[in-house]
């Protein structure tokens, strides 16, 4: 089962379990493409839902960057990851049958490799 929501400082908490409950949606419980596809409807809704999870997830990361080491790999890996979600927010579904759908697995394969990067990092060990 995923983690519970978390909290930085100052935010109200991430609910992770939302989003990996959404991730599933998208690309089913093996994580990939077994998912079956959602009626056109609830696909706009799919994608409206993961693009808001990384549109609230991107900020957090990012705030977390600052509290990891300057030159750690989590910070690099970090970074890169949140700077690829950016530019998953800017591209739009290709103009084909399949379009969307693949657009929505996209969203949900970067939400879920941020989400990665945050349960790893948010909350320093002690």
């Amino acid at each position: 089962m995923s983690a519970p929501a978390k909290q930085t400082a100052g935010t109200a908490p991430v609910d992770t379990i939302t989003m990996r409950e959404t991730i599933t949606r998208a690309l089913g419980s093996e994580g990939e493409t077994d998912a079956p596809p959602p009626t056109p409807e609830n696909l706009d809704i799919l994608i409206g839902q993961l693009r808001g999870h990384l549109e609230l997830l991107i900020p957090e990361v990012e705030q977390m960057l600052a509290r990891l080491p300057k030159d750690g790999t989590a910070r690099y890996c970090a970074g890169a990851c949140a700077g690829e979600a950016r530019g998953k927010l800017q591209a739009r579904p290709a103009p084909r049958a399949d379009g969307e759908l693949e657009y929505a697995r996209r969203l949900a394969r970067v939400l879920r490799a941020l989400l990665d990067h945050f349960e790893g990092n948010a909350i320093p060990s002690s």
